[in-house]
């Protein structure tokens, strides 16, 4: 007899992180203060449920800075942004908000300041990703792109001797640490970041569904199509050998996903909120699931403050 859909397994640590958290508030506390619109450089995180329900508040998010009226209010995406975007804000007089990820900024930081030794660099990530075209964006020349392995042979850096590695924050950890390995191996001088680029809530996403996948059956994802980090957790389930589907919202959902399948695992990424997976829940019970669990895992406590001149009560510019 075939097995019969019947537990929800939910990773934890799963949905927003502290980065996610602290920008979709920079976009809150804007509209509050300033009100509406507040202009946002690209989708603030990548989530079509985060996005929309700004842009309902009055958010409007722009890819151009030429779109953005002068003297408007503009707030850069947790992704973070280039010089050339910075340069060209400051330039237009918008007020800015920068709701960069700190654990981004660290990694601009970091690239200037090696820059500065006379370092250039090769960076782990995927191209046109929001997150690498900032970071790369940083320097006019020196940032050479890896996307795999096999990239790693034909990149062709000015200098060996002085050679740094970065990586986006959101990548796979062990595709990024076979990356790695093949910098490693090719430019055995290679200087490592004193800790790995990729952010804590990425690892401990895929820590979780490493552990959630070997407990079920099937894992649903919930995130968006654009979101690295989402497509990293099914990415981790499917390497595992568990079935893997990535959803932006419940009505994704297909029947057949579950049949013949008992156990269910279910995670969110970073940019996800948690009405979605609630939504998810109540959709995979229709489908007959009974009893909905919650793993043991990490509780993330992380939390990073807010710009100044985006606290309630506060005057003070930004």
């Amino acid at each position: 007899m075939m097995a019969r859909l019947e537990d929800i397994v939910l990773a934890e640590p799963r949905g927003f992180c502290a980065g996610v958290d602290r920008a979709i508030e920079i976009v809150e506390r804007a509209l509050t203060k300033f009100g509406a619109p507040i202009y946002v450089r690209h989708e603030i995180v990548h989530n079509t449920y985060v996005v929309n329900d700004l842009k309902s508040k009055g958010a409007i998010f722009i890819e151009d800075l030429a779109d953005v009226p002068p003297g408007a209010t503009l707030v850069f995406s947790a992704h973070g942004v280039s010089k050339a975007v910075q340069n060209e804000a400051a330039q237009r007089g918008f007020q800015v908000f920068d709701a960069t990820c700190p654990l981004v900024t660290k990694v601009h930081v970091e690239v200037a300041k090696l820059h500065r030794e006379g370092y250039e660099f090769i960076m782990i990530g995927h191209k046109g990703h929001p997150e690498v075209e900032g970071t790369m964006g940083q320097l006019d020349s020196g940032i050479h792109l890896v996307e795999d392995v096999a990239d790693v042979a034909r990149v062709n850096p000015g200098r060996g001797d002085k050679l740094a590695v970065v990586t986006q924050t959101t990548l796979s950890v062990d595709d990024a640490a076979e990356i790695l390995a093949a910098v490693k191996a090719r430019f055995p001088q290679v200087r490592e970041p004193k800790q790995q680029d990729i952010c804590y809530a990425t690892q401990n996403r895929q820590d979780a569904v490493k552990l959630l996948s070997a407990q079920v059956d099937v894992v649903i994802v919930v995130g968006s199509p654009t979101s690295s980090n989402s497509n990293r957790l099914r990415e981790v389930s499917l390497k595992r050998g568990t079935p893997a589907h990535m959803v932006d919202s419940a009505d994704e959902l297909r029947p057949e996903w579950f049949e013949g399948r008992a156990r269910v695992g279910l995670t969110a990424g970073a940019s996800a909120p948690e009405i979605l997976v609630r939504q998810v829940i109540d959709r995979i019970k229709a489908f007959g699931a009974i009893s909905v669990r919650s793993m043991d895992g990490l509780s993330e406590t992380v939390k990073f403050p807010l710009p100044k001149g985006l606290k309630l009560g506060d005057t003070s510019a930004p």
